[in-house]
């Protein structure tokens, strides 16, 4: 097919040197993520202090984020890490009477489940959901969520193979028992659609660094509005407060909508670089981006599989997102050897993760598999 987005690729100056195919860990350096970092840091130098303009600009990305999954930006709290809103959502919840089970998967990222393994201290009984030939089968969670489920915990797409859940289906099962349904979008958010309110989200969180394009150290966490006013979480700080500049130190109140959910100062410099790459997402368009890296994993399933690799992605189209997972046994060995010919990829365990956005080409994603083909017999 003609590659599609030929303009956008000028953005990223890295592709001339490299191949980076990392989006699973690490997206490529944009030139305008570049110059937004650059002015955040023009106004230390020669302003030494603007709080307005710093806030008005993380308020942006907040904006450009809510715009992505289709929410209001009353529902949308500004944190540092995925992690960070996952404990900010546990804290919230009462775990001393009869609904308190939680259900996560094996699938999750680990710091997830430890954040809700951590809850065991205060009554949460822990369920994980196994993965069936890396995938979660939908009647898993009818057999698993019961009437004790407070919240149940999901990846959108797993980061070690891509799996991609069907949320709709899943939010209509758990919500049937009465749970909670927290989703980990982070990756997800930015290159497969997301609509909260049709996949009837409860919770949902994304960091930015991965498919938004952004840099590591902050994230977005969702919040259903009418949810949120029920809700007081334990781990809090000044800006969760009704006004952060009142300073008063023995009243503690909690700010309207996912606000309350927020913690200490916001990542500045992160809320400059994620309102530049969110609204860089939101001119170009995600149902595009998903199209195109559809056809990507359909090329990588497909070479990888001609070249004799194990490819442990679903193969199924429907059920995969951007990452191509390939079998690597010592993977962490592969990920440095392909640096070193200019191929950034990303080990998990015992896979290689090919996953490529927008910017990448069929050629690029074939040129890893070729590499990874190629490496030396054992490894």
């Amino acid at each position: 097919m003609t590659f599609p987005f030929a303009k956008e690729r000028e953005y990223f100056p890295i592709l001339n040197e490299k191949i980076q195919l990392s989006s699973c860990s690490q997206s490529a350096l944009s030139r305008q993520v570049e110059e937004a970092i650059a002015a955040y840091m023009e106004t230390l130098r020669h302003t030494g202090m603007d709080w307005n303009l710093w806030m008005d600009k993380v308020e942006e990305a907040k904006g450009h984020f809510a715009r992505l999954i289709n929410a209001s930006v009353e529902e949308i709290a500004v944190l540092s890490s995925v992690s960070d809103c996952a404990s900010s959502v546990a804290t919230a919840l009462d775990f001393s009477g009869k609904r308190n089970q939680i259900v996560t998967t094996e699938m999750d990222f680990p710091s997830i489940g430890h954040v809700w393994l951590a809850q065991q201290k205060r009554g949460a009984h822990i369920q994980f959901i196994p993965a069936a030939e890396s995938v979660i089968p939908l009647e898993y969670y009818s057999q698993t969520v019961n009437e004790q489920t407070l919240i149940t915990s999901i990846p959108h797409v797993s980061y070690y193979n891509g799996f991609k859940q069907d949320v709709r289906q899943i939010a209509k099962i758990v919500h049937e028992k009465g749970s909670y349904l927290f989703v980990d979008a982070y990756q997800s958010a930015g290159s497969v659609k997301i609509d909260v309110k049709e996949m009837d989200i409860d919770f949902l969180a994304a960091g930015v660094q991965k498919y938004m394009l952004g840099i590591p150290g902050i994230a977005f966490l969702y919040v259903k509005g009418e949810l949120a006013e029920k809700l007081e979480p334990v781990v809090t700080g000044w800006f969760g407060r009704v006004n952060p500049f009142a300073f008063d130190i023995k009243h503690l109140d909690y700010a309207k909508g996912a606000r309350r959910f927020e913690t200490g100062t916001p990542p500045m410099v992160n809320g400059y670089a994620a309102a530049a790459s969110i609204g860089m997402l939101g001119d170009i368009g995600v149902q595009r981006i998903e199209a195109y890296l559809q056809n990507l994993s359909s090329v990588a399933i497909a070479y990888a599989e001609e070249k004799g690799l194990r490819v442990m992605s679903p193969l199924d189209l429907n059920q995969k997102a951007a990452n191509t997972a390939i079998y690597i046994p010592q993977a962490s060995k592969a990920e440095a050897i392909l640096k070193e010919k200019g191929i950034i990829v990303s080990a998990r365990n015992d896979v290689i993760r090919i996953a490529p956005h927008f910017y990448n080409t069929e050629q690029e994603v074939m040129a890893a598999i070729d590499a990874l083909a190629d490496l030396p017999a054992g490894l």
